[in-house]
Parts: structure tokens; C-alpha cells; sequence
């Protein structure tokens, strides 16, 4: 009986760390595929592009993005048979974006904004090749601007978006516009890549993107972009408001308010003035 019961629980324990090393094993994998999609150039991937970057099987990068889409982590495009990030990794982004210090850093600045210009300021990050509001300090104004935190927008329209756009390597941009569709969301979207490359390089000049309307009807904003220390950009400051309030007497103003402070909270997170990727 004792050699019986030994023989057994050695077979346990055999059993018990081939069944550990399993699961190491694919949740390395599924690891390594969440973060392809997310660094992924463009907007979305394929399978086969995955399993390219990745070197492993098509079989292998179908089965885990197939078990992801199903926890809502990826969404997939049944028409183009692509994945991209999904509701579950925002949620987990946001969380993980929350407990960082970059909102606490920009909080005082956010708020100098606010009570320069009496509208809203917001904080915007880098998400992929999109990205989201982080935080915001409300305008103490009676109709004011308020945006939806965690939800992702693309990044080729609004201030915040293009502030970011703009900040990003010339073969990021490229690529991006080679893939990413210039939908309209409102009736003044920039649709026209040529037209857009134009105006990436106006906002890198002066160092900050203005938006009257782009991106939602009646909508103004003036952002700039905030850099990492690694020189990359991290995400964007703005301001927004109403179109009335934010015309083109404000712009120039606010420009250089939103600049100065997406330059001092670069700073709190160790940028440097001369790094690689300033444009300002």
C-alpha cells in the first residue's frame, strides 16, 4: 500500500507540474499576443501577421486571439478579419493608467489651465495607435465641455489626437496613414492623407494642434504633446470648449498655455528639451 501511494503521488506530482508548465506556456503566449496587437502599427492585425512577428504557428495566434475576442479583451472586425484591442483591455489600460503617476503630475497643471482659461483641461494617453482621456478638470463654467474617459478615439482627428499624431516618428506616420481609413466624423474631418501630412507638420512647428469641430460638432480644442523619458510621446494636455468660446482669438493664447504645460509635466516624467522627438 505505502509503494502504491508513493508511486501515485509521484504521478501527481509529474502530472501537477506538467499541467503548471502548460499553463505558463500559454499564458506566455497569450502575453506575447496582447502586446503585438497593442504595438501593432496600425490600427488592427491579422492572424497571419501576428504569427509572423511573433514566430509562432497560425493555429497557435488563432486559438489565443479567438479566446480572447470571446473574453471581450480583443474586438474583430468580421469584415476584414483583424483584430485590435477591446473593451476588457481598455478597462485593464485605464486601471493600470490610474494606479500611474502621470495623472497626479498633471493634476496641478490641468487645474493652472482651468483657471487661466476657465475651460476644460484633459489629459490624454497614447494607446496603441489610439488613444484615450485619462483625466480631465472640468471648466467651472455653466455649459462646458466634458469627455468620456477610457474610450478610445482615433488618432487622426481632434487636438488630442493629432497632438500625439504629429509628435510620432515620419515611418509611424507613414504607415498609419497608409492603413488607417480618414472615416469623417463630422463634416470638417480631414479626410485627405496629403492634407493631413500638411497640417502634422504645422502642428509640429508650433508645437501645438488646434481642433474647431473635427472631431464632434460644435467641439474646440487646443492640445499639445507630453513626452516620456525615452523621448516617445506618452499622450497630450488640452484644452476644449465650445466652438463660440475657443475661435480663433483663443487659439493662439491657449496654444502656448497647453505647449507650456505639456512641456513642464514632460519634464516631471524625465524628458529633456533636446531628446529625439521634440517638435516644439
Amino acid at each position: 500500500m505505502r509503494a502504491e501511494k508513493k508511486t501515485t503521488s509521484s504521478r501527481s506530482r509529474n502530472g501537477s507540474s506538467s499541467e503548471e508548465g502548460q499553463t505558463s506556456s500559454g499564458i506566455e503566449r497569450a502575453l506575447q499576443v496582447i502586446f503585438a496587437v497593442a504595438e501593432a502599427k496600425g490600427p488592427d492585425v491579422g492572424v497571419s501577421e501576428l504569427a509572423r512577428t511573433l514566430g509562432m504557428s497560425k493555429t497557435v495566434v488563432h486559438r489565443v486571439v479567438r479566446t480572447l475576442a470571446a473574453a471581450d479583451f480583443f474586438s474583430f472586425d468580421e469584415r476584414t478579419r483583424r483584430y485590435r484591442l477591446g473593451p476588457g483591455a481598455v478597462s485593464v489600460g485605464l486601471a493600470a493608467m490610474a494606479q500611474m503617476e502621470v495623472p497626479r503630475i498633471a493634476q496641478p497643471y490641468l487645474e493652472r489651465l482651468v483657471a487661466s482659461t476657465r475651460e476644460t483641461a484633459t489629459l490624454s494617453v497614447r494607446y496603441g495607435m489610439q488613444r484615450m482621456y485619462l483625466t480631465q478638470v472640468l471648466s467651472p463654467q455653466e455649459i462646458h465641455m466634458s469627455v468620456q474617459l477610457g474610450r478610445l478615439y482615433p488618432l487622426y482627428a481632434g487636438a488630442s489626437s493629432k497632438a500625439i499624431l504629429a509628435a510620432l516618428d515620419d515611418e509611424e506616420i507613414r504607415d498609419y496613414l497608409a492603413k488607417q481609413p480618414l472615416a469623417p466624423l463630422t463634416p470638417i474631418t480631414i479626410q485627405d492623407p496629403e492634407r493631413l501630412r500638411e497640417e502634422l507638420e504645422v502642428i509640429r512647428s508650433r508645437g501645438y494642434a488646434v481642433s474647431l469641430g473635427e472631431r464632434q460638432q460644435g467641439a474646440a480644442s487646443v492640445a499639445a504633446p507630453v513626452y516620456e523619458a525615452t523621448g516617445r510621446v506618452y499622450g497630450s494636455i488640452s484644452v476644449c470648449g465650445p466652438v463660440g468660446r475657443l475661435g480663433v482669438g483663443k487659439v493662439e493664447e491657449y496654444g502656448a498655455l497647453v505647449r507650456e504645460a505639456a512641456a513642464e509635466v514632460s519634464r516631471q516624467l524625465g524628458h529633456r528639451s533636446g531628446d529625439r522627438n521634440v517638435r516644439a
